[in-house]
């Protein structure tokens, strides 16, 4: 293959590779290197070099081995130009042999996914907690820059230069790749509960909207049950995989035939998979019986609720509003407040759940949810101008084409004097 025209295509494979199995083979690169960014550096050599030569050949029977031979020559590479070219020959040495094949991976390694062990790494405790799971996005799961700017409500810049400062710390810290012991999970655990679960989060906000990035949703749930396996007693690891198994079983039910969303009213609970959600329930009773609830425990409690009523109209609003209270006493996050407001509205009325709304818009001004919901309470409150205005710009902070699609159709029924449904 040659010629301008294959650079398109080449190009977009490699990009999807690089998305969907980068993490997988950083992961593999730094268990090798045991150096973070000699591993970065030397993958996305690979990744020029891939660029180049499959241009020229055409794709290789199997792009990630030949990515990973790549990266490893040209790691030795890096070793060799370094000015520390002496300190350096066992490493050279020991990626020789790897290249030859007479080396195995350590089958004794407490932690045995390479990828898990690498989101471990990344959160180390000399890192604040946000750069952590912002890092272990970037490198170890292939989010973008934008996309982990958007999932914590931050400027992209920001972000940008928050990942920078992280790398450079590493650098000069000499943060090695490690696998914690017993002892160092504590300090690790919450970060790397906050990663996998923004990982499934972000399988329903990437791509065009019209579908979801099931590779991410179903990677969070695996990496989710391997910790759960590893800390069999961790209520907060059983409480998050309940919460991506209960999330994920009404995935078949989120979209409608044109890629609109379809809300909790609208959905059609026969596509809901029972099964995944009997897996969520057993999960979240097992989690609170231990007696130490705690955010993802209390979510999954609330996504429990709507998947055991058998319709909208029979869902136990009254309990899903006290644990959003409770929810929100573990955090202070805006967002679990605007959930309960919800909630509210549907004990209470639109016109009290409004006035719950105030406390809280200067902290999400820019968070397209919350204008969707006040869209949605000021309809039902018989506010047709003001919801009309909400929904304009709820539309505008949409990253999504199916959110935008949904908000439109809602905003478009407002104009023709249509009634809207919950949101």
């Amino acid at each position: 293959m040659s010629g301008p025209a294959a650079t398109a295509p080449i190009a977009e494979a490699i990009d999807r590779i690089a998305r969907q199995d980068g993490g997988r083979l950083l992961s593999s690169l730094v268990g090798s290197l045991r150096d973070f960014q000699l591993a970065e550096d030397s993958l996305q050599d690979a990744l020029e070099s891939a660029l180049v030569h499959w241009n020229r050949n055409g794709l290789p029977a199997s792009p990630n081995a030949w990515l990973m031979q790549v990266a490893r020559r040209k790691a030795i590479d890096r070793l060799r130009r370094s000015a520390n070219f002496r300190a350096k020959s066992a490493e050279i040495a020991h990626l020789i042999e790897l290249e030859s094949g007479s080396t195995t991976a350590n089958e004794t390694d407490s932690i045995a996914d390479e990828r898990l062990k690498l989101i471990f790494a990344c959160c180390h405790p000399a890192l604040d907690k946000k750069t952590c799971v912002a890092l272990t996005l970037r490198s170890v799961c292939g989010l973008k820059t934008e996309e982990i700017a958007n999932a914590y409500l931050d400027g992209h810049e920001a972000m940008a230069q928050r990942l920078v400062r992280a790398r450079h710390k590493i650098a000069k810290a000499g943060i090695a790749y490690e696998v914690p012991g017993s002892e160092g999970w504590a300090a690790r655990l919450e970060s790397v509960l906050a990663v996998v679960y923004l990982i499934f989060n972000q399988g329903y906000s990437s791509g065009s909207g019209h579908h979801l990035r099931a590779d991410l949703c179903e990677e969070a749930i695996r990496l989710g049950r391997l910790l759960a396996e590893l800390r069999p007693d961790e209520p907060e690891i059983e409480g998050l995989l309940a919460l991506m198994l209960l999330h994920h079983a009404r995935r078949a039910a989120r979209l409608g035939a044109a890629g609109e969303i379809l809300t909790l009213e609208t959905q059609d609970r026969n596509l809901w998979d029972r099964a995944e959600i009997s897996q969520g329930l057993a999960l979240i009773e097992q989690a609170l019986g231990r007696g130490r609830p705690g955010a993802y425990q209390l979510q999954a409690a609330i996504i429990a609720v709507h998947a055991e009523a058998s319709s909208f109209a029979e869902t136990d609003w009254q309990q899903i509003a006290w644990l959003y209270a409770e929810l929100a006493r573990t955090a202070d996050n805006p967002v679990y407040e605007l959930n309960r407001i919800v909630a509210v509205s549907y004990v209470e009325g639109p016109a009290a759940a409004l006035a719950c709304l105030k406390p809280i818009a200067m902290a999400l001004v820019e968070y397209q949810p919350f204008y969707a919901v006040q869209a949605d309470l000021l309809a039902r409150d018989g506010q047709m101008d003001q919801a009309r205005l909400a929904y304009r710009r709820a539309i505008e902070l949409s990253q999504s084409d199916a959110e935008k699609l949904f908000l439109s159709e809602r905003l478009e029924a407002l104009v023709g004097g249509t009634p809207t449904g919950p949101g």
